[in-house]
């Protein structure tokens, strides 16, 4: 039987796993059906406005203050290590972590490759690689420092959350928002992909513009689980995150005991696929916030926290233009990964699981091979099949860790793709 979901970004969801278990006209009552107990996660203020307003009611065999003294929990790869070195403008491009030897799980694989801001400042965001190839089972992993948004490239997952079960598969995303507890399980025998911790604004939909009511990623595409619970008792590993450190305490029952909920506070996942590409049909393709999924916004219009924006399938139809993305420098900062296929403007060295860093005004563009290509090319219409890629672009500047400059994932001759770029002015001498 299919997984079952709720659909619409943002939406105010009711869902009960036993029929009767949600309460109606209060959410508090004195003696809740089934002995469950009431408890709310706020995922802002009690006082923002309304429009931004983010909370839910639990309904749940025991409320989540139920729980042993918190320890320090030593990651294996020190997830807090940046390298101790000033912030070079160097370009940075990385292969594809390798699966591991031995057991691990999604939470123990995370190798954080970049970050920027702060989590106790709640801006910025930190950016991990991920491969594992086992399920987190008697683990669950919540964090105070923001939301995490779970993109695979490889192998399926079953993201088990306090509100019910999220299936993804490559193409699929999944949000996970501040504070929910949550447990990443394999679908298949290995996974890999990227994941990203907002430590800003909670994402939301970018707003449309002159494209109109329609186009980009459609609200009701996004979907959230019904709820299902787990009634085990036994002996847990709850792994929280707070200010960028790992505490581990002891839970007597499995925390996905929540038989019922509503409110518009929960995790939910989308299918790229249906991105609504827009693109050029005269000529210079447009800039890459066209593309744009989710945006963390700032105080500042315009410039984002952080942006997930996609390049997914698309036709190709300008007129006497040069298709790739041409040659920039930017004030914003970017982090891009590949899913699938390849990308257009990078054809040699940047394979499904690569990911690449382009810092706040560092030049980036097309490599060599892939110029001459699209110079040459008869502009007639084609839709580029088969790739997705992604790009999390920030206004604030990444950091590379010490893992990613030295955990043996740096390409070293990144440089080299645009080293046989020629000089090809061909106009009359400077006077």
């Amino acid at each position: 039987m299919s997984q079952a979901y709720m659909s619409g970004f943002g939406n105010e969801f009711a869902t009960e796993a036993i029929a009767g278990a949600l309460p109606q006209g209060r959410n508090s009552p004195q003696r809740p059906a089934f002995g469950l107990y009431p408890e709310q996660i706020s995922g802002s203020a009690f006082t923002a406005p309304r429009d931004r307003n983010l909370r839910s009611w639990m309904y749940r065999i025991l409320p989540s203050v139920r729980h042993g003294a918190y320890q320090p929990w030593q990651h294996p790869s020190d997830l807090s290590a940046i390298a101790h070195q000033p912030v070079s403008p160097q370009q940075e491009r990385w292969n594809p972590p390798p699966m591991p030897q031995h057991d691990c799980h999604w939470l123990r694989s995370l190798k954080r490759m970049v970050l920027n801001g702060s989590a106790a400042a709640r801006q910025g965001a930190s950016i991990y690689v991920y491969a594992a190839n086992a399920s987190m089972d008697e683990c669950i992993f919540q964090s105070a420092d923001g939301e995490w948004l779970i993109i695979p490239q490889e192998g399926g997952l079953v993201v088990m959350t306090e509100f019910g079960k999220l299936n993804i598969d490559p193409g699929f995303i999944a949000v996970i928002p501040r504070g929910i507890r949550f447990q990443v399980n394999l679908a298949s025998s290995t996974a890999r992909g990227y994941a990203c911790e907002n430590w800003g604004a909670p994402f939301r939909l970018p707003d449309l513009g002159p494209i109109g009511s329609n186009g980009l990623a459609n609200p009701r595409d996004f979907e959230y689980p019904v709820a299902s619970y787990v009634d085990k008792p036994g002996s847990y590993q709850l792994v929280s995150k707070l200010l960028d450190a790992y505490w581990v305490c002891e839970l007597p029952t499995h925390p996905m005991n929540v038989v019922a909920w509503h409110g518009n506070y929960a995790p939910y996942r989308y299918h790229l696929k249906r991105f609504n590409t827009i693109n050029t049909v005269s000529f210079d393709h447009p800039d890459p916030s066209i593309f744009t999924v989710l945006t963390s916004p700032t105080d500042n219009p315009g410039t984002a926290n952080l942006d997930f924006v996609i390049f997914p399938e698309r036709w190709m139809v300008a007129e006497d233009s040069f298709r790739p993305p041409w040659f920039h420098r930017n004030v914003m900062s970017e982090f891009m990964g590949l899913i699938e296929g390849t990308y257009d403007a990078k054809g040699d060295g940047f394979s499904p699981g690569c990911s690449s860093l382009h810092n706040c005004m560092s030049a980036h563009g097309p490599d060599a091979h892939s110029v001459d290509i699209a110079s040459a090319a008869v502009l007639e219409p084609h839709k580029q099949t088969g790739t997705l890629a992604f790009m999390l672009e920030s206004s604030l500047v990444f950091q590379p860790t010490d893992f990613a400059l030295h955990g043996g994932l740096r390409q070293s001759d990144y440089l080299a793709c645009w080293q046989s770029l020629q000089n090809r002015f061909h106009g009359s001498a400077a006077t």
